[in-house]
């Protein structure tokens, strides 16, 4: 069981999926995700390289962000060989100017892991959890216009543009954040067609 700051404590999470296990972080997995993520392919719209400094103020994040909620982005490890292939899960909105407190999915993942639907795979898992484990009542996802493949998974996940959340920022390498959501209504009704399609 983890403890969290407010006295009580939650089972650490574990999802599975056919091909992948997203969980909670381990200290021996920040090596391995940084050496691997933060490339300049797979941060060209993440506001590029990171410097010790940067890499170390991320981990912070993330594991403030789980201690605070309970959940965050976890690490993604495929079942076949244990490597660590990113992070994908759900965090508080929190970029200034932005939706603010919403439930706010995203992942990041090695290049040598990109086209083979891993991505796809472990966001789809995060989203239902977000509406079956968390309550949530809609989520939100963030990026840049540019970023053709993070929108795009976003869409195929079932999520639609918001223009009327789009906001100023240069954090990303462009002008603007572009802003997807799904609420549970919509949710619901993907998870209907999906049982009725393998039915």
């Amino acid at each position: 069981m983890r403890p969290l700051p407010h006295g009580s404590s939650v089972p650490e999470l574990r999802l599975e999926t056919e091909r992948l296990v997203l969980r909670e972080w381990r200290a021996e997995d920040w090596p391995a995700f940084f050496a691997h993520t933060n490339t300049p392919a797979v941060m060209r719209w993440l506001g590029g390289v990171m410097d010790e400094e940067k890499q170390a103020a991320q981990r912070w994040r993330i594991e403030n962000c789980l201690a605070e909620h309970g959940h965050c982005f976890w690490a993604v490890e495929r079942k076949a060989d244990g490597a660590l292939l990113g992070f994908c899960g759900l965090k508080r909105a929190n970029q200034p100017g932005g939706p603010q407190g919403d439930h706010e999915i995203g992942w990041r993942f090695r290049e040598d892991a990109w086209g083979q639907g891993f991505a796809r795979e472990a966001a789809l898992a995060a989203r239902d959890y977000a509406f079956e484990t968390l309550g949530a009542p809609h989520i939100i996802a963030l990026t840049v216009q540019e970023n053709v493949a993070s929108w795009g998974l976003m869409e195929r996940i079932g999520m639609q543009r918001r223009p009327e959340l789009d906001f100023a920022s240069s954090d990303f390498g462009s002008d603007t954040i572009i802003a997807y959501s799904l609420d549970r209504a919509d949710w619901e009704s993907l998870a209907q067609k999906a049982e009725g399609t393998t039915a």
